[in-house]
């Protein structure tokens, strides 16, 4: 097979151009890129991106500068090149996951959509990707050419899609693992959990009674966490008990009677115990109180 040409646009870049070129870098391994605005070269391209005022994903054409744009989403987000490649490609980037290339869209594509094509509602506020991958462009002080500076956005978008694609599969996958801890656990109030995973959002969907979190650190001791009243909440559905805020080692041990206890933060969170059954014996304390 013939090596591709893939084009975008030449001068200063922005994130949908960027990631667009970083996510086909997972559907072709290699491929010559050209930046220009030369038609002629254009029209040769077998992929283009975010120039030539045409949308064909049959024919390889991602623009979405032309009047009446590219279409939106069903949420009112219009698409940038980025969401057009994505909707073309995501899937098979996420490996056949439709649920991880929803995710992808839901929490990257769509954002990066919504600032290029200046559709502001609902846009997190503060510095967004879009506005680091500016910041590749050089400034008016550096002597630094713009294609290469293209090329190390790009190197940096591959990156964050990389692990947002990771971070995205792993929540998924942990919806399952912790509805069967829901299902499983002996009290309700309690949720064991084999290994740390995200737990939250999973757990104020399915249960209602849910307290008290247990699950083994990286290092190998037990930790306790309180179940907050919503995710994102500083407020818990029950504290641990006050008596042991910002106690540690002897004097939580003191207070408890649990040889192997080791920390309560101070905001009655979380705490912890060097084995299973000291933690288990923890929550049975808490849930006393």
């Amino acid at each position: 097979m013939n090596e591709i040409t893939i084009a975008t646009h030449n001068g200063n870049f922005h994130a949908d151009d960027v990631f667009s070129i970083a996510a086909l870098t997972n559907i072709f391994p290699t491929f010559k890129l050209i930046r220009t605005r030369d038609l002629e070269l254009i029209g040769k391209a077998d992929i283009v991106i975010d120039v030539g005022g045409e949308y064909d994903a049959d024919a390889g054409r991602f623009d979405h500068h032309q009047r009446g744009g590219a279409g939106a989403r069903e949420n009112g987000i219009p698409y940038s090149s980025f969401g057009l490649i994505w909707q073309k490609y995501g899937l098979e980037i996420c490996g056949g996951n439709q649920d991880v290339a929803n995710s992808v869209d839901a929490g990257l594509v769509s954002t990066i959509d919504a600032i290029d094509c200046g559709h502001v509602e609902g846009v997190p506020t503060g510095i967004s990707l879009s506005q680091t991958i500016s910041m590749f462009n050089p400034t008016w002080q550096e002597d630094m050419h713009v294609d290469t500076c293209f090329d190390e956005a790009v190197v940096f978008a591959s990156h964050v899609l990389t692990r947002f694609i990771a971070s995205s599969s792993g929540g998924i996958s942990a919806k399952t693992i912790v509805a069967e801890a829901i299902e499983n656990a002996e009290d309700p109030r309690v949720i064991v959990l084999e290994k740390y995973i995200p737990w939250k959002r999973t757990v104020h969907a399915l249960s209602q009674e849910a307290l008290y979190m247990i699950y083994p650190s990286q290092s190998g001791q037990w930790r306790i966490q309180t179940v907050p009243v919503e995710p994102g909440s500083f407020e818990d559905r029950k504290p641990l008990p006050a008596a042991w805020a910002g106690l540690a080692d002897k004097e939580l041990q003191d207070v408890t009677g649990i040889a192997d206890a080791m920390f309560c933060h101070n905001g009655l969170f979380i705490a912890g115990s060097e084995s299973f059954e000291s933690t288990m014996k923890m929550a049975a304390m808490a849930l006393a109180e």
